[in-house]
This record gives C-alpha cells, structure tokens and sequence, in this order.
C-alpha cells in the first residue's frame, strides 16, 4: 500500500540537500503491471525505483541484472536504471552525462542489510547465536531469514499463515546454513526478538499476528515490526504493555533508502538529514 510510504519525504529531504534536481514521486502500480510500468520508467529517464509490498519478487525476473544481493534474498526492492558511459562500462543514469542509448534494470536488495543494521541499533540485538522469533514468510520475511541466517543466529523459529511456505521456507535456510537451528511453530522458552515481516498492523482493525496465548509476549526481550506507519501497531503497544524493548520499522526503512540513494547518485547518503525528515512525517517530530 505505497499511499502510507515515507519514502518521498526522506529521499527528497536528502536530494535537497545534496543539491540535486531530482524528485523522489509514490506511484501505485498494480501487481498486474508491474513489467508495464517499469518500462515506462525505463523510457522516462528514472535514475531508479524502489519497490514496495507485492512487487519485490514479482520483480526478480524482469531485471536485466541481478545484484548477488537480489539473487541470494529473492527480491528486488532497488532497482538501479543503467547505461553505457563512453568507455562502454554500465553505470547508473543518474551517473551519466548524457544518459542516452539503450538503458537496463539491475536489480538489488537493500533490506536485508537495513534489517540486520536496524535490529542492532534500535533494540540492541546481537544477531549471533540468538534466538528470533520470525512471524511470516513471504517476500519481506524469507528476505530476513535468509540474511539472520547468514549472521548465524542459534534458533529461529517461523510463524506463517500456511506452513506449506513456513516448510519450505525452514528447508531453505537449513540447506545454507551449518549453525542456525530452523523450527516451525512457537519456542517453548524465550526468545531475544519477535519480528514482524508480514503487513498484519497496517490497518488498526488488524488481528495481532501472533498467537499471544500459545507465546506471551513476556517471553520476548525486544518486538521488532517492520510496519512503521502506524508508529506503534497493535502489537508494538502490547509489546510495551508486556514489558518488551519495541521498535518499529523506520530504522530498517532509513538505512535501505540511504542504500538505494547511494546506488543512484554515487553519492554518500545524507543520513541523519533523512532520519529527521522520517520522524518528522511518521511522528510529526522536528528533531
């Protein structure tokens, strides 16, 4: 639901102060054209796009270049419009002089990463070893699976609607990694994180997507809920109720988009300029 993004006013906070003359526009687009409007874009000299929910794996094959990144998570949410400088070597069109001739889409991931950052600084969780609780396990979730099982924490456990794709999901990470002890269903003693990957908490009239009376949240150290818009969901406030560290998913949204701004430009990103504009139009704060 790209209407509840604060994407445009942390990237255009940021292209202001970089002094460029570039906008950063939401755009509803249907997963059903998809492939459509991202060859408008391609022909209307974008720089780039970002991709929101249901779009990240639809994406993964109309890319022309996949970034080891997009590979490794299955899903696109930069995507990086390219063309050939003088020399012939592909560089980003925001990049180029004259950003003329044929121009392709290479594809990246940049929240795996922004997780992983955001877990550390906004609840303090060392990702090794721990114990994580995942709720989920589409795009957004198998995308921070993959990546917490890369930073080999000791348990994680999955929560999904359909087990078939928590099953699949559970011997996906169990044939890439040695140390992390993938389960289905709810850990029987506490865990350091829950994480919410799925969009349970979007709407107010939302169910919590947990099952607190199989797993209280007295048992969590830290809540961590990628939806960031509302600040504090249903289970961010029950999670406080309960005692628990709680964060919700601006953190994440901040170091992905400084990602993504940092492909397009080749310029460094203007972090804490995009972090004040986040909390300004998600918060109404100034500071």
């Amino acid at each position: 639901p790209v209407r509840h993004s604060a994407s445009p006013a942390m990237h255009n906070a940021a292209l202001e102060e970089l002094g460029l003359d570039w906008t950063y526009v939401a755009c509803a687009v249907d997963s059903d054209h998809l492939k459509e409007a991202l060859e408008g874009a391609r022909r209307m000299g974008f720089a780039g796009v970002n991709l929101t929910v249901p779009h990240k794996q639809l994406a993964v094959p109309l890319m022309d270049v996949l970034h080891p990144s997009a590979r490794e998570y299955g899903a696109v949410n930069t995507v990086v419009f390219e063309g050939e400088d003088a020399e012939g070597l592909w560089r980003p069109v925001g990049q180029l002089r004259d950003p003329s001739g044929p121009v392709r889409l290479h594809g990246y991931n940049t929240d795996a990463d922004a997780l992983v950052r955001a877990l550390g600084e906004d609840l303090a969780i060392e990702s090794r070893a721990s114990r994580i609780l995942l709720l989920g396990a589409g795009g957004a979730a198998r995308a921070a699976a993959l990546r917490l099982a890369d930073e080999q924490v000791g348990e994680l456990w999955l929560v999904n609607r359909s087990m078939e794709k928590a099953e699949a999901l559970a011997r996906e990470i169990a044939e890439r990694s040695l140390v992390t002890d993938v389960r289905l269903g709810y850990p029987e003693g506490d865990v350091e994180v829950i994480l919410n990957a799925t969009s349970l908490g979007l709407k107010e009239s939302d169910p919590l997507p947990l099952d607190i009376s199989r797993f209280p949240l007295t048992q969590a150290d830290g809540v961590y809920d990628m939806v960031y818009r509302p600040a504090e969901t249903r289970l961010l406030r029950a999670a406080r109720e309960a005692g628990c560290r709680t964060a919700n998913g601006l953190g994440m949204l901040l170091y992905q988009g400084a990602a993504a701004l940092e492909l397009w430009t080749g310029r460094p990103s203007p972090v804490e300029t995009m972090r004040r504009a986040l909390k300004a139009e998600v918060y109404g704060a100034t500071s």
